[in-house]
């Protein structure tokens, strides 16, 4: 019988086992205490309770909350340059009203009074809030009556129309806000960026503006806008100071105690409610926005033979109306609606298909002027290139200077009456190099002379004609080399 190579005695596996063991705890340990490190670091970075200044918090807040004086005038003042702002088109003085802006302070005073159950402070700040917005709303509307739009700008029309990215703004925005209100030493700069942010002014102009000119449309959308970003604000503020703990405000009587408990926590539910049915609405408008435009982009602006003159979509009757220049067959009517329903949001809409058998004249003059320009930039690259050719071929003939038949034919004839001793004329260029490094041109001039002269009156010769050469050609160097 073989005997087995790897006989181990009992102890020895004994002791392999114990190390093997001990090795898995020792592992184990380790992960243990990565773990256990990574968790307290990743407290150390997110944690902001130690830097919060509870009482300083509570008093900025309610200081803020009152509406007279100068803070009236205040919000006049921010309501007529964001009116301005929004007249002239100009982001820079819209972004200017939003930093002078008085409005935050009773929005974040809804918050705080809900989280800490204080109902004289909510009363003030939701009386303060209904003031600012009156008056706000009077004063946009004042402006835009006696100095009206002559068109809808873009700016004015950013704030119609509300999505997803507006309630993300105010949510986020809010919690930005609250919580450099509670750090020790308030980070102004991150104040001024939430005011921006979440632009509180320009709904609110719009909504005026939308009132001076009987838009209702204009001042419903605007003043949505406005509920959003108070009402995201606001819960926001109402979230962190909850999770900061902030103490409850205490009753003498113990009744009353948990009687305006019970009504902060119903209005907190109230207040989420509302903000949840906002967001569940947007985002589903948003989506139905989103897949509308990718429809119109893939199945009908990238296909050629359409041509759509207008589109039109009606959430409200779950309708899709498409206008066409030119005739629409039914095969491809067919393959629109197919296309139709590979769009979730938008797949149980009816899709109205309206075509004109006769293009339009103003498609017609759409294209006319499209193919002048392109035409006219066309022809305006060919002459960009000719000029560049034109150019080259300049620059090469100077550097070069190489003469053609004609030209030589020119030139030995005057060389021959200028020297009439002169028997045989040629000249050429030639690359030559002293330094063995780079490559010089040097022209070359090729003769041979009345045998009868004698050497000293040819080297004379040959300097006035070298001399001659320069002059003609304009060359700075000439050798001038005897047969």
């Amino acid at each position: 019988m073989e005997e087995n190579k790897f006989n181990f005695t009992d102890e020895e596996q004994k002791d392999q086992q114990k190390a093997v063991e001990e090795q898995k705890e020792a592992i184990v340990k380790d992960a243990k205490g990565l773990v256990s490190n990574s968790k307290e670091f990743l407290f150390e970075v997110f944690s902001f309770r130690k830097d919060t200044d509870r009482d300083a918090t509570i008093d900025a807040i309610k200081a803020d909350i009152p509406f007279k004086g100068a803070t009236a005038w205040i919000l006049i003042c921010s309501i007529m340059v964001a009116s301005v702002g929004l007249n002239a088109n100009s982001t820079a003085v819209v972004i200017g009203a939003m930093l002078i802006s008085p409005l935050m302070g009773p929005i974040l005073g809804v918050g705080l009074s809900i989280a800490i159950n204080d109902i004289d402070t909510l009363r003030k700040s939701l009386i303060n809030l209904a003031v600012m917005i009156v008056l706000s709303l009077l004063t946009a509307f004042l402006f835009f009556w006696l100095f009206p739009l002559s068109e809808d700008t873009s700016e004015l029309l950013g704030r119609t129309r509300p999505d997803i990215r507006d309630v993300l703004i105010a949510f986020f925005g809010g919690l930005a806000l609250i919580i450099a209100r509670t750090k020790k030493g308030t980070i102004a700069s991150v104040i001024f960026g939430v005011a921006i942010a979440t632009a509180l002014m320009p709904p609110l102009c719009t909504a005026g503006y939308g009132l001076a000119k009987g838009n209702w449309s204009y001042f419903g959308g605007a003043m949505y806008l406005f509920s959003i970003n108070t009402v995201f604000i606001a819960l926001a503020t109402f979230l962190v100071l909850k999770l900061l703990r902030f103490p409850m405000l205490r009753y003498a009587n113990s009744a009353k105690r948990r009687r305006i408990a019970k009504l902060a926590g119903l209005l907190a539910l109230i207040a989420m409610i509302p903000a949840g049915w906002t967001f569940y609405n947007v985002w589903g408008e948003s989506k139905r926005e989103n897949d509308y435009k990718q429809f119109i982009a893939n199945e009908i602006d990238s296909n050629e033979s359409l041509w759509l003159q207008r589109e039109k979509l009606d959430p409200d009757n779950k309708r899709i109306t498409l206008y066409f220049n030119g005739e629409i067959t039914e095969a491809t009517e067919s393959d629109l609606r197919n296309e139709l329903n590979k769009y979730s949001n938008i797949k149980d809409f009816d899709l109205v298909i309206n075509g004109n058998k006769n293009v339009s004249a103003e498609r017609l003059m759409d294209l006319y002027d499209r193919a002048l320009i392109t035409i006219e930039e066309r022809d305006s690259l060919l002459l960009l290139r000719q000029k560049e050719i034109d150019s080259i071929k300049s620059q090469f003939a100077e550097k070069s200077n190489i003469l053609d038949a004609n030209d030589f034919t020119s030139l030995a004839k005057d060389a021959k009456i200028q020297f009439t001793d002169l028997q045989y004329f040629g000249y050429a260029k030639m690359l030559a190099s002293s330094d063995f490094r780079k490559a010089d041109t040097v022209a070359i001039a090729n003769v041979r002379w009345n045998t009868s002269l004698t050497d000293s009156i040819m080297a004379a010769k040959e300097v006035e004609l070298s001399n001659w050469l320069k002059q003609e050609l304009k060359l700075e160097n000439v050798v001038i080399k005897r047969n």
